[in-house]
């Protein structure tokens, strides 16, 4: 078991990267804790698009990417900045993209060889990532958000 506070007021960078797929990131980093970072600290928090995995963060931009916490309260943090951009690949557009088809072209390529029905059922990558097949919502986590029944996708692609 880690110590995540005492690992927080050490850290001069701490890069925020939770993901539970098709759910809210969980806030593990508190208020408390960043009040005992050091100043000129920095939080990256690429969870933002999910909400972000750091109690203070909130999404910025990429025209203005940082921000220091000052509560109306004067609660202030001091001097740890904050970089909470959203879509954080859009800011090198040819980059991420050329990574995003490097990433996605080997399962283009199948599905197209083979078809979705085939892909579905020789392939458990696909299956993994299917949310909806025939009306029949089959990933847990949008059931679960959107109040549907779930179904399993092994169940789903035999009907």
């Amino acid at each position: 078991k880690i110590d995540l506070p005492k690992l927080v007021a050490e850290a001069d960078l701490l890069i925020g990267g939770v993901l539970i797929p098709g759910a809210e990131a969980p806030k593990l980093v508190t208020r408390d804790m960043i009040k005992s970072m050091k100043r000129g600290s920095v939080i990256v928090d690429v969870a933002i698009d999910q909400g972000g995995c750091v109690e203070t963060s909130k999404p910025t931009t990429h025209g203005e990417p940082t921000y220091i916490v000052d509560d109306v309260v004067h609660y202030i943090v001091d001097d740890v900045v904050h970089y909470c951009v959203a879509n954080m690949p859009g800011g090198v557009p040819r980059t991420s993209t050329l990574a995003l088809n490097n990433a996605t072209l080997p399962y283009l390529v199948k599905l197209a060889n083979s078809g979705y029905q085939k892909a579905l059922s020789e392939d458990k990558n696909f299956l993994a990532g299917l949310n909806v097949h025939k009306g029949m919502v089959t990933y847990k986590a949008v059931a679960d958000v959107f109040g549907h029944n779930f179904v399993d996708p092994g169940e789903a692609v035999k009907n």
